[in-house]
């Protein structure tokens, strides 16, 4: 099979206008995330909407299209991307630009979810532990995720689900493993396609996640696992903290 990974990168952004150009230690934040795909992948794209971000992008050597300021989502971006691109590849995979520690065996995780021609989408997930504590697991910013027995997802909610009845929520991570969702996602070239036309649906709206259409629509959602926590920078004060996990610093 053949892959190709695509990162959306706006500009635009209330709380970090910039950030994909932000400077973690004398390279833009973009960079970094291109660099770690690029240990798993050999056909890496960019996907924006701002000629500073092309720019850059072209500065490091790095492979980038530029697409509408008008998409709703970072899927929208990437399917424009893929057509500019030329297709050709079987699985499209989603980077998200502010993840620059993303591991290439996250990457691998996703890849191996394609196993079966029946596979459509792929994303991943990573268990909460219990040292992780009741508050990490009620944040709304931190999507649950429930699975069934084929290793593919149900729901996702920024609720915590499932609801451990009888239970004092302080022993709800003893009584049940809870997943969080890591927002990579992977999708067969044609079904990128269809996904991209559906019209918002209503649980999509009411939780404020996009994969939501997709299971509404009856698509199935494969899930790989991992253990590896991600750090995405949603603020300045976010990159003081991420760069001091960059390896040599």
């Amino acid at each position: 099979m053949r892959f190709i990974a695509i990162i959306p990168a706006r500009y635009a952004s209330t709380r970090f206008p910039g950030k994909p150009l932000a400077d973690m230690a004398g390279k833009p934040m973009i960079q970094r995330v291109y660099e770690q795909v690029k240990k798993a992948l050999d056909e890496v794209w960019v996907a924006t909407d701002d000629i500073r971000i092309f720019e850059a992008v072209e500065s490091f050597g790095g492979k980038v299209v530029m697409t509408s300021s008008e998409h709703r989502s970072g899927t929208d971006r990437i399917q424009e991307a893929y057509s500019k691109i030329g297709g050709g590849f079987d699985v499209i995979i989603n980077v998200q630009g502010d993840e620059p520690f993303i591991q290439p065996e996250q990457i691998e995780s996703l890849k191996n979810c394609f196993d079966s021609e029946n596979v459509e989408l792929a994303t991943l997930v990573k268990p909460f532990k219990k040292e992780d504590g009741f508050d990490v697991l009620f944040n709304p910013n931190s999507p649950k995720v429930v699975i069934n027995k084929k290793n593919e997802a149900i729901y996702f909610s920024r609720s915590i689900v499932p609801y451990i009845r009888d239970t004092h929520h302080t022993e709800w991570l003893d009584r049940h493993t809870f997943y969080k969702h890591i927002g990579m996602y992977a999708y067969r070239s044609d079904v990128l396609g269809e996904i991209t036309r559906l019209p918002q649906s209503s649980l999509e709206k009411a939780e404020s996640l996009e994969q939501l259409r997709w299971i509404e629509n009856g698509y199935r959602i494969r899930v790989g696992y991992t253990t590896v926590e991600t750090i995405g920078i949603d603020t300045p004060e976010d990159m003081k903290k991420a760069i001091a996990f960059l390896p040599g610093l």
